[in-house]
């Protein structure tokens, strides 16, 4: 037998002798998705080991979350990873699964006792928050309309900053991220003036591999990232994935809503 044909057997047998590369936008959002970590992030990694399963490489490249989405909707790129559900996605985009359940919590001052039950009791309260970010539903109408006051600032760290200073009283954000961010960018002295709240926004905080519409390979590719992260949440793997992250800051852990 020629020398092709044994490696054209072997390539069959075996996994495929060329993975195809899949080429993702994608933003910083640390501890999840971010260039400071080898793995580049908790759910960049679990999107990485899910395609990978499935004979597919993936390639990140780093860009404004913005950008990543207006170009992966126009098929510039392969895909973009990860994303919050919204409705309007589904429009341009093919979401896969869940990758992974965020933690969103109340942040808060020290110095407030905050207690609530549903947004609207948040109503006293001024929050720090970002536009592009997707909130709960709810939220975002108590936004829009006037009936919750909100400060706008251009990302997390300001935000943060914001609250330690006494300048908002109540932030939304994913207590992960919130641990990393204070534990890298807030002094000591800052850290100990933000709390967060145990109560879950909500635990149907669901994210998501996003394939656009434009390129046709998408469903096919869809399907089979589905398949890889199915056997991934079916190990051990995917949980141990979940539990990598620490949090000096001391925020305290979330409980599900009651």
């Amino acid at each position: 037998m020629k020398l092709w044909a044994i490696l054209a057997a072997s390539c069959f047998q075996m996994s495929p002798c060329l993975a195809e590369v899949m080429r993702l936008a994608t933003g910083e959002l640390p501890p999840y998705a971010t260039e400071a970590r080898g793995d580049q992030g908790v759910a960049l990694r679990i999107v990485r080991e899910a395609f990978r399963s499935q004979g597919h490489d993936v390639i990140y490249t780093f860009m404004p979350w913005g950008r990543a989405l207006e170009e992966a909707r126009a098929g510039k790129w392969d895909g973009t990873a990860y994303w919050g559900h919204k409705p309007e996605h589904e429009q341009s985009f093919l979401l896969s699964e869940n990758v992974l359940t965020e933690q969103w919590v109340v942040l808060h001052r020290a110095s407030l006792k905050v207690d609530w039950r549903k947004p609207g009791d948040l109503a006293p309260y001024t929050f720090g928050a970002i536009k592009t970010y997707t909130y709960t539903p709810e939220f975002h109408a108590l936004f829009a309309s006037g009936k919750l006051k909100v400060d706008w600032s251009p990302d997390d760290i300001a935000t943060l900053r914001k609250l330690a200073a006494g300048r908002v009283d109540v932030v939304l954000l994913d207590r992960n991220v919130a641990c990393y961010l204070i534990d890298q960018h807030l002094t000591a002295g800052e850290a100990q003036t933000i709390r967060a709240h145990p109560k879950l926004m909500t635990e149907n905080f669901s994210t998501h591999l996003m394939l656009p519409k434009a390129l046709p390979q998408s469903a096919a590719r869809l399907e089979a990232f589905n398949k890889g992260l199915a056997a991934l949440k079916a190990s051990g793997e995917y949980r141990r994935l979940l539990e990598s992250t620490d949090c000096a800051a001391g925020l305290a852990i979330p409980q599900k809503p009651r």
